[in-house]
């Protein structure tokens, strides 16, 4: 090891301190540190630190004055399309996914640690009666979209899943995949590859040393992906496959349509090249992101960025003007991502989030802060939309398709209850839409709108879009459906049509009838295990 030359080369950057501790550190310790600095392009590091500051204080002005709409050519609604159109897109997507040329890239760096666990997301079971995990929910998804890709084209699509997980998460994702053999998916059809890290910072532009002989890092952003498809060989890969559409989603939200043919087709119809999934904004100051345009140039435009004035904007027909609210859902054809992998990526500019980072002290006692520290340096996955004007606009209903898992049952909003909730609301539509009725046991009809009982709990109804219900509220419809039964609703009717049924209630594939009694009895779960039962057969 040189270390005067590394001496040398850390002051040249004005990082000197990274070695502080240096002789006290033993043989191995010493061989980790100078590795992991030698590891980084300091020079490269620092200039995104002065880079990412001088785009927080832009960031920082209000954008009122360059800010136009999306233009209503290049938007689609779920709600305002003919069931024609709307078929045809659907159609259109399967014919996609039957042709082998679709693929599904989940974005699952990020640890449950708002949650209260420590380990990936994916890996979380939400209590529904089956206790199937989020990442078990996705899986079945894509395995019932091949299924009716086949049932309208004949042929056997194969939708890959690309999973970008972190130096935290990769391990322990690979291994919950390997013990639940992939959910039924081929395992050569299941990719995982880790995006980077960046140093953290101080708000000086200081690395932090996370201990004595180890510099404190974080995951470089779901931004990241464009740099690790290119540097991981998985754009590559993508080629090799033939895949034309990537559909592109976070794996918190429990509503995800994997591989969504209509917002497939639907981008497909317009020849665009970069497409976002929206849903309306809830209320005029929600704190979500909104898709618009800033300067002429496409681009998510977060909630602290305009003015309430910008904001309760109205257009003539009474809706918001910018209502267009990013769920970080999004479609790219491979000739777009192959662009921005190999010419533009390094364009992207980092945006900082202030944290709390453990970090040792000059007496080299490791402090855990109460109040942000430092920095983590982020690109954001949507920050490409500005290199197309080739864009598509698809805004759905987040009743239907957004609810995302953060915080833990405490908080008030984006919870396990309330996605739990959110998920059993959608199963009872398909049953009701189906033909099917719920009941109490007494044989009396449930209401369609339940009443507020004494233990009803209310939620954020603004930001979530539904009521927070107590598990003992006996309003409470629970209705969990496989995926492997139904995408979105269809093939119900011959099972639930004009039939009564008790809640809970889990309909599922016969197949899954011992597994998910398994889950249950693992789980200490008696009670669900009497929910009313409705195996389907494979046959």
């Amino acid at each position: 090891m040189d270390v005067e030359a590394l001496r040398i080369k850390l002051k040249n950057h004005d990082q000197e301190q990274l070695l502080q501790f240096w002789d006290e550190l033993n043989e191995e310790e010493k061989k980790s540190l100078y590795n992991e600095i030698n590891a980084i392009d300091l020079g490269e590091v620092n200039t995104f630190f002065k880079d990412a500051m001088a785009h927080a204080n832009e960031a920082s002005e209000k954008k009122d004055d360059r800010l136009q709409p999306v233009p209503s050519d290049v938007c689609g609604s779920i709600t305002r399309t003919d069931p024609k159109t709307l078929e045809n897109y659907r159609q259109t997507g399967l014919k996609a996914i039957g042709e082998g040329t679709v693929a599904v890239l989940l974005l699952a760096g990020g640890q449950g640690t708002r949650l209260g666990v420590n380990y990936p997301k994916g890996m979380y079971d939400v209590g529904l009666p089956s206790h199937k995990t989020l990442y078990q929910l996705q899986a079945e998804r894509i395995l019932k979209v091949q299924e009716l890709a086949l049932k309208l084209t004949g042929k056997h699509g194969v939708v890959p899943w690309f999973i970008m997980t972190s130096e935290a998460t990769k391990e322990p994702t690979e291994a919950f995949f390997k013990e639940n053999n992939y959910f039924g998916l081929q395992k050569e059809n299941v990719i995982l590859f880790e995006q980077h890290t960046l140093p953290c910072m101080t708000f000086k532009g200081k690395i932090i040393l996370g201990n004595k002989h180890k510099i404190a890092k974080a995951p470089d952003g779901n931004g990241g992906l464009y740099r690790a498809l290119k540097n991981r060989n998985v754009l590559q890969d993508i080629e090799n496959r033939g895949i034309k559409h990537v559909h592109v989603y976070c794996v918190d939200n429990i509503l995800v349509k994997m591989a969504d043919p209509t917002f497939i087709g639907f981008c497909m119809s317009k020849n665009s090249i970069c497409g976002a999934k929206v849903v309306e904004k809830a209320f005029a100051t929600e704190a979500v992101g909104v898709v618009c345009k800033v300067d002429g140039v496409y681009e998510v435009v977060e909630y602290s960025e305009i003015t309430t004035k910008t904001a309760e904007k109205r257009n003539p027909d009474g809706r918001l003007m910018f209502n267009a609210g990013n769920i970080c859902n999004h479609y790219f054809t491979v000739d777009f991502l192959k662009m921005v992998c190999r010419e533009r990526q390094n364009e992207l500019k980092h945006h900082i989030a202030k944290k709390k980072i453990p970090y040792v002290n000059d007496n080299g006692d490791l402090i855990k802060p109460s109040n942000p520290n430092g920095i983590k340096m982020e690109k954001f996955v949507f920050d490409v939309f500005q290199f197309t004007s080739n864009f598509a606009v698809w805004d759905v209903l987040r009743e239907d398709e957004f609810s995302p898992l953060k915080n833990a049952d405490s908080a008030a909003k984006d919870t396990p209850s309330t996605s739990r909730h959110a998920l059993y609301s959608l199963n009872q539509r398909f049953v009701l839409r189906a033909g099917g009725r719920f009941i109490h046991e007494d044989g009396t009809a449930i209401p369609l709108i339940p009443s507020k009982g004494k233990q009803t709990e209310k939620g954020d109804v603004a930001n979530n879009n539904i009521e927070r219900q107590n598990d003992k509220d006996e309003t409470a419809i629970v209705c969990e459906i496989s995926p492997l039964v139904t995408y979105e609703g269809e093939g119900l009717e011959e099972y639930v049509d004009k039939k009564d049924f008790v809640v809970p209630m889990l309909i599922q594939k016969d197949t899954e009838q011992h597994s998910t009694e398994a889950r249950q009895k693992a789980k200490g779960d008696d009670s669900k295990v009497k929910a009313t039962n409705i195996t389907i057969s494979d046959n």
